[in-house]
């Protein structure tokens, strides 16, 4: 049965303490996640989730705080627009654009975190498994 590799780029204020919150509560979400913190949403730049891609992840979310609370200011409307623009290069190389998304949490929601990671795994099984074209002079 797949399961899909998810890589969540977490913002250290907001959705990174809501996933620490989803753990210490205990809150079931799927065990293929792999968290990787950041200090802001806005700071994700689009090398790293085509990076994510390219090395087996199937799915990407990048997440952060709710829209006018960014400890950055504006970080997250940042983060909104690179998204963006990512999903419009997917559909251009033929990838699945659901392949990425974006949420906003906040550190109080950690049920939350969870939910979103259970429905995106869901969302990705039915894409299936992401099979990039590899040239084999990966390193």
């Amino acid at each position: 049965m797949f399961e899909p590799r998810i890589v969540a780029f977490c913002c250290n204020w907001c959705s990174y303490a809501a996933a620490d919150l989803a753990g210490v509560s205990r809150f079931r979400y799927p065990p293929n996640v792999r968290i990787i913190r950041v200090m802001c949403s806005g700071r994700v730049e689009p090398e790293f989730i085509f990076d994510a891609f390219k090395h087996g992840a199937d799915g990407v979310i990048v997440t952060g705080c709710h829209p006018g609370e960014c400890h950055y200011i504006s970080g997250n409307y940042k983060a909104e627009e690179r998204v963006a623009k990512v999903k419009k290069a997917m559909e251009y190389l033929g990838l699945e654009p659901g392949r990425l998304r974006l949420e906003w949490m906040s550190a109080a929601e950690g049920e939350r975190f969870a939910s979103v990671m259970r429905d995106f795994t869901e969302e990705l099984k039915a894409l299936g498994p992401l099979n990039l074209e590899r040239d084999g002079n990966e390193g």
